[in-house]
């Protein structure tokens, strides 16, 4: 018995006439699939646009009516597309995060799935109807409703193929797969047949917006297979799937970019244990993800400690930073908006010396200062300003042939 989950992203459900596209697809699907279980975001922008309505109408908006007001475009488009199916003959229902049990912890916009319920999606599955279940959403042991944050609806349905054991999951978007760069920066970047989770994962967690980066770590947990592709065509797209799947390992696979974080640096930090600790631990329990870390060599037991967060957590992390510095006897803090994290992506890099090498020659090269690097065994970042960004994705793309 074959059981298949997809979603379609928000481009690819924008209008109606794209709707009953991807309801064509689904019903077709269908006649291939035993039991299809479909994921949808909100149409178009409807996103940015609730995001504009609740900036309209409050400075600050709390996150649990954020929530609250976020979900509902998703109820929207599932509807809209279980009509869909239902018109070309085929048996449908729509259910929101709430009616599948699609339990998450109660942190509000940002929230993680703790358990997926799959009786009621089961029952309706054996009544031979494809079940269109709204992304981005889920509910706490409460019965607050909760957001999984930007791309979360990839996370929805990775969860749902985990739960339901799944021979894999469709990712259907407005690309063709994952790229060796954007293509917007780079014209000569090219489709990758197949990535390793872990890479996937890094290239995630490092700017490429196909995946959101806990969709790959929850498809790699539970080894479901990804296949990402377009929604426009029928041509296959990209596999995303388990290293030991994957014969051939590229050196680098991708470049990719992100023009989204800030620079956050407390100056003049006392050189003591348990410092950094209480720092971090308090962005932690704020839930500010941190990324790149840098420690300056301590002078006259003080140091400068710098950092990289996500631009929508910069003024959750502004006050809080503010607040610590001054209980900590930090002399100062600065932020800084004008970076760009620029990284290389590749399985073989473990195995190969000089990669880090060739990426910093080639910024050199192009008069590009790095001002923090970071790396993982199939990854090297580097912070560099903001407008030398996408010259040093094309240099580096080009340098190392991709």
């Amino acid at each position: 018995m074959s059981i298949v989950v997809q979603k379609f992203g928000g481009t690819s459900v924008a209008d109606v006439e794209k709707i009953k596209a991807v309801a064509k697809r689904v019903v077709d699907s269908k006649k291939r699939i035993d039991h299809v279980v479909v994921v949808v975001s909100a149409l178009g922008n409807t996103t940015d646009e609730l995001l504009e309505l609740a900036r309209a109408v409050s400075v600050s908006p709390p996150e649990r009516e954020m929530d609250m007001l976020l979900a509902t475009g998703e109820q929207v488009s599932m509807a809209l597309l279980a009509m869909a199916i239902k018109e070309l003959g085929q048996e449908a229902i729509s259910m929101t995060g709430h009616q599948v049990e699609i339990v998450t912890d109660r942190w509000h916009t940002k929230a993680k799935i703790r358990h997926v319920s799959t009786e009621r999606l089961i029952e309706e599955l054996r009544k031979d109807r494809v079940v269109v279940v709204a992304g981005f959403q889920g509910v706490t042991g409460e019965g607050e409703i909760t957001t999984l944050g930007r791309g979360g609806s990839d996370t929805t349905a990775v969860a749902l193929a985990a739960s339901l054991h799944a021979d894999f999951c469709e990712i259907y978007t407005d690309v063709d797969g994952v790229f060796t760069a954007d293509p917007r920066l780079v014209p000569g970047a090219h489709k990758l047949e197949e990535v390793s989770f872990l890479e996937m994962l890094e290239m995630a967690a490092t700017g490429a917006r196909v995946l959101q980066s806990r969709s790959v770590e929850y498809a790699r947990n539970y080894n479901v297979p990804l296949h990402v592709r377009s929604s426009f065509h029928s041509g296959d797209g990209t596999w995303v799937r388990s290293e030991d799947d994957i014969m051939e390992k590229a050196i680098v696979s991708a470049v990719t970019h992100d023009f989204g974080e800030a620079k956050v640096t407390i100056m003049g930090v006392p050189d003591r244990p348990g410092v950094a600790a209480r720092l971090f631990g308090d962005l932690a329990d704020a839930n500010v993800n941190v990324d790149m870390i840098i420690q300056n060599v301590s002078e006259g037991a003080r140091t400068d400690i710098s950092f990289t967060v996500s631009q929508e957590d910069l003024e959750k992390a502004k006050k809080l930073i503010g607040e610590i510095s001054e209980s900590i006897g930090a002399e100062g803090c600065d932020f800084d908006e004008g970076i760009a994290k620029i990284s290389l992506v590749g399985a073989g890099m473990r195995s190969h010396p000089g990669v880090a090498a060739g990426m910093f020659k080639t910024l050199a090269d192009n008069d590009i200062n790095i001002e923090m690097i970071s790396t993982s065994p199939i990854k090297i970042s580097c912070v560099v300003r903001r407008e030398a960004g996408e010259k040093a994705v094309r240099a580096l793309h080009e340098h190392f042939g991709l």
